[in-house]
């Protein structure tokens, strides 16, 4: 099953919501109002769905549309290019590239880590792992069952260790062995919000110091069920690690799927990855006119 068959199940129900307002017999303030009310209830958010409707009735009135259908075509058009922000394409130039992967604990940070690190393997890719969660008990070693199961080196340290000690093994360790990416697991949760951005700031300092040149990337993994908490998050996050991408997971039947528009739209963050299931395969690249497509 392709990207577009797995997003379209995952999505299913809120297709179903928001075709329903595609049924209308003509785009009067009923239609809009309706359309307005479902793409909330998808998590697409007020700011978001007030902007797309707008930019609808504009289109609608230029293009001189009349039926439902074409101005589903036209909102599929608005949506794509909300959610086109920056380029969904992971930025792994250089030899070795860096991933910081961030987000609050149970996310599918770890999981995410360890099917991001399959797909690069596939892609010809030499994926070390660094298990940089040293305050999650078992962080380590569930990160270690993910770099077997995508055949990736990892280092570690035991538990309450120094991050970014971690985080400087690894850099040593895939020079040494010619890595062509290193994947790093951060804290999800610390005390406070100032412990969290010190942890990452040291991290980020060792990065710098130690491989100045290299392609660096800051994943956030959202979770697709928490809705609006999730633009939350991503601001948060935003301001502490300047987040360079987007993971969306447990996008598989529950979840709604329109806090991704929600987050491209106000904070300008790309898309990179969409998790869809529980299986290695199941986080794919994202495409946004095929989310789009499979949403509306």
């Amino acid at each position: 099953m392709g990207f577009f068959e797995k997003i379209k199940q995952g999505l299913s129900r809120t297709a179903s919501s928001i075709g329903s307002v595609f049924t209308a017999s003509e785009l009067d303030d009923d239609f809009y109002d309706e359309l307005e009310e479902r793409l909330i209830l998808a998590d697409v958010g007020m700011d978001a769905t007030q902007q797309a409707t707008e930019r609808l009735r504009a289109a609608a009135k230029e293009r001189r549309l009349k039926t439902a259908e074409e101005a589903r075509g036209a909102l599929r058009e608005i949506l794509t290019q909300m959610l086109t922000v920056g380029s969904s394409e992971l930025n792994i130039a250089t030899k070795p590239s860096v991933v910081l992967v961030i987000g609050v604990n149970g996310v599918g940070k770890t999981t995410s880590i360890g099917k991001i690190a399959n797909h690069l393997r596939t892609q010809g890719k030499k994926v070390l792992l660094c298990a940089g969660d040293t305050f999650r008990a078992a962080a380590a070693d569930q990160l270690t069952v993910w770099a077997e199961r995508a055949h990736a080196d990892i280092i570690k340290q035991d538990e309450g260790a120094d991050p970014a000690s971690v985080v400087f093994d690894a850099v040593a360790a895939a020079k040494a062995r010619g890595a062509d990416v290193i994947l790093c697991d951060t804290a999800g949760r610390l005390h406070n919000k100032q412990n969290l951005m010190n942890e990452l700031g040291k991290i980020s300092r060792i990065l710098d110091r130690e491989l100045p040149q290299a392609s660096k990337e800051v994943l956030l993994v959202l979770d697709a069920t928490t809705g609006q908490n999730g633009l939350i998050q991503a601001r948060e996050f935003q301001q502490i690690a300047g987040v360079t991408g987007i993971v969306l997971t447990k996008l598989d039947g529950t979840a709604k799927g329109g806090i991704v528009i929600a987050v491209a739209n106000s904070l300008q963050i790309p898309v990179k990855y969409v998790g869809v299931g529980e299986q290695m395969d199941d986080l794919m690249p994202f495409d946004p006119a095929a989310f789009v497509e499979a949403l509306v």
